[in-house]
């Protein structure tokens, strides 16, 4: 079953990846900033070789979104983000594994778990 799984971050502090620039990321060591980025790319790894990896993508900043609407046939473009938050989107994973155990262990694995979220969503199959 396939995975969304969604990053989020403070727009405050944007950068990729984003757990090394939080306030608690940029407190810590050099080589736990060090541990933490090698444990990203490894678990990347580790997802690509074993066919589990879709898609993972960071997003630009939210000052860089717009928003899109159509009322009455006519568009019209704002700046975005969509929603008024603390925490914004930063970036998203697609995976597709066995279960939704998997899924969760994935996105435990993901060193923003630690430091701000990490939102699990399945992706519908549509008939």
């Amino acid at each position: 079953m396939k995975y969304l799984l969604l990053i989020h971050s403070n727009p405050k502090t944007w950068g990729h990846p984003s757990f090394l620039h939080t306030e608690e990321g940029v407190a810590l060591p050099r080589a736990a900033r060090k541990a933490l980025t090698q444990q990203l790319d490894d678990l990347l790894a580790e997802l690509a070789a074993n066919g589990e990896l879709v898609s993972a993508d960071p997003l630009e900043a939210p000052s860089r979104a717009k928003v899109v609407r159509v009322r009455e046939g006519v568009r019209a473009t704002t700046d975005g983000p969509y929603s008024e938050a603390k925490e914004q989107l930063a970036g998203v994973f697609i995976i597709d594994v066995a279960s939704q155990e998997r899924a969760e262990e994935v996105a435990a694995r993901i060193p923003e778990a630690a430091f701000t979220a990490v939102e699990l969503r399945p992706i519908a199959v549509l008939d």
